[in-house]
C-alpha cells in the first residue's frame, strides 16, 4: 500500500497555492490559452529541462534564473505559440513577459519563472499576452487547477492533473501537479510541461535531486513518437506552509517525500503517454534481470518506442518477435537463452524458446484494452525478464494508429 492517499485540488491542492487559466487570444481557436501558478510565500523552485540543443527562450530563461536564484513565487504559461527558434526577439519577449507579471503581482521579476508551447518558430503574440496578465492575476483562486490545466494545452484531448496526501511530522503534506503533452514525445522531456506544487519545506538541493530522479522515472520513461522537443520543462515549487520541519539531509522524511512525488510525476506521465496523438491505448514495459536499473530502464524505452511493435499493438496483433528485437536492440548486453516475454498473462518465450499460446486470446486482450476505461483498464502490460540481475524499470507508450500521421500532418494547417 502506498503511503500516501489521492486527494483532489491537483496544483492548488498544496497550502498557499492559487492558480488560473483564461483565454487571452493567443491560441486561433479560441480556447483558454494563459495559465498561472501562483504561491503566496517564496517557494524553494526546480526544474528539469529539455536536452535538445535547440532550446526555447522560456527554458534558457528558466535555466539561467533557477541557477542564479533557487526560488519562485510565480509560473506564467502560455499555449499557442512556442516561441522556440525566435533568437534574440523572442528572448526578449519572455524578459518582457516575466516583468509584466513581477510588476502586476508586486514581486520582483526574478521570483517569476516561465512556459510556452505551441508551434515552433512563432513568437508570443505579446499585445495578446500583456492585455492578458491582469486577467489572468484576477482570476486566481485556490480552486483554479482545473482552469489552469485547461490552458496549457495543445493537441491534448484530455486535461491532466493529480494531487496526493501523506503525512511528515504528524501534519498532512500534499503535491499536485498538472501537465500537458500529447505528441511529440520521447525520453529526454518529450513535448511536455508538468508543473508540481508542494507545501513541504525542503533544502534547494534535495528538491532539485528529488525532482530529477523522478522525472528519469516518469517523464524520461515515456514515448510516443520518437521525438524530443525543443521546450519541454519540469517545474517544481515547494512553499513550507505545510509548517512541517524542513527535510534538509537524506532520511526516512525525505524518501517519502521523494516517493510521493515520483508518484504524481509518473502519473502525469503516464497520462501524457495514454493522450498520445492518435492513440487507443496505454503500454506498460516492465523490464527484470538486468544488471542495473538504468540497463533494465533502457530496454524498457527501446520496445516502448519501437514504431513496429507499437503498430502491432494498434493493430491487436500479438507480435511477441518485434517486442524481442527491440530488446535486443536496446544498446544493453544480456543472453538470449535467458530471454522471457509476457504479454497481459500470456506466457510467449520462455529461457529464449517460443511458446504455443492462444493467438486469439492474447489479441482479444489488446482489443479489450483499447476499450478499457481510461487510465485504469486500458493498458496493454508487456513484461520481460532478460537474466537474474536485480535491476528493473518501466517505460510507458502508447499504441501508433493512422491518426498520428494525419493529426500531425495537419499540425500548421
Amino acid at each position: 500500500m502506498a503511503d500516501w492517499q489521492k486527494i483532489t485540488g491537483g496544483i492548488t491542492a498544496p497550502r498557499g497555492y492559487q492558480a488560473a487559466g483564461i483565454t487571452a487570444g493567443l491560441k486561433p481557436s479560441g480556447l483558454p490559452d494563459l495559465a498561472l501558478i501562483f504561491s503566496e510565500v517564496e517557494a524553494i523552485a526546480a526544474g528539469v529541462f529539455t536536452t535538445s540543443q535547440v532550446k526555447a527562450a522560456c527554458v534558457e530563461y528558466c535555466r539561467q534564473r533557477l541557477q542564479a536564484k533557487h526560488s519562485a513565487r510565480a509560473i506564467l504559461c502560455n499555449a499557442g505559440q512556442a516561441n522556440a527558434a525566435t533568437g534574440t526577439e523572442g528572448y526578449l519577449d519572455t524578459l518582457e513577459s516575466a516583468m509584466a507579471v513581477g510588476q502586476a503581482l508586486n514581486i520582483p521579476s526574478e521570483s517569476v519563472l516561465l512556459a510556452s508551447t505551441g508551434v515552433i518558430g512563432q513568437r508570443i503574440k505579446m499585445d495578446a499576452l500583456r492585455s492578458g496578465i491582469p486577467k489572468v492575476i484576477a482570476a486566481l483562486s485556490e480552486t483554479g487547477s482545473d482552469a489552469a490545466a485547461g490552458a496549457i494545452i495543445t493537441t491534448d484531448l484530455v486535461t491532466k492533473s493529480i494531487a496526493l496526501e501523506t503525512t511528515i511530522g504528524e501534519r498532512p503534506v500534499r503535491i499536485g501537479g498538472i501537465a500537458k503533452g500529447s505528441g511529440m514525445i520521447h525520453p529526454n522531456m518529450a513535448t511536455m510541461l508538468a508543473f508540481v506544487t508542494c507545501d513541504a519545506a525542503v533544502s534547494s538541493v534535495l528538491w532539485q535531486q528529488m525532482l530529477a530522479r523522478a522525472a528519469d522515472r516518469s517523464f524520461n520513461s515515456i514515448t510516443v513518437d520518437g521525438d524530443t522537443s525543443t521546450n519541454d520543462s519540469l517545474i517544481a515549487l515547494a512553499n513550507g506552509q505545510s509548517r512541517t520541519p524542513a527535510i534538509t539531509e537524506l532520511g526516512a522524511e525525505s524518501e517519502k517525500l521523494e516517493a510521493m512525488l515520483t508518484a504524481v510525476c509518473q502519473h502525469l506521465a503516464k497520462a501524457i503517454a495514454r493522450d498520445g496523438e492518435g492513440a487507443t491505448c496505454l503500454i506498460e514495459v516492465e523490464v527484470t534481470g538486468a544488471h542495473d536499473e538504468l540497463s533494465a530502464q533502457q530496454i524498457a524505452k527501446t520496445i516502448a518506442g519501437s514504431s513496429l511493435v507499437k503498430s502491432a499493438i494498434f493493430g491487436r496483433d500479438p507480435n511477441w518477435g518485434r517486442i524481442a528485437a527491440a530488446a535486443g536492440r536496446a544498446g544493453v548486453p544480456f543472453e538470449q537463452e535467458n530471454l522471457q516475454i509476457k504479454l497481459g498473462d500470456f506466457l510467449m518465450l520462455e529461457n529464449g524458446q517460443p511458446l504455443q499460446f492462444d493467438r486469439a486470446a492474447a489479441s482479444t486482450y489488446l482489443k479489450k484494452a483499447a476499450a478499457g476505461a481510461y487510465l485504469q483498464k486500458d493498458t496493454v502490460l508487456i513484461c520481460v525478464n532478460v537474466g537474474n540481475g536485480s535491476g528493473s524499470g518501466k517505460a510507458w507508450g502508447c499504441d501508433l494508429s493512422y491518426d498520428y500521421v494525419r493529426i500531425n500532418a495537419e499540425y500548421t494547417t
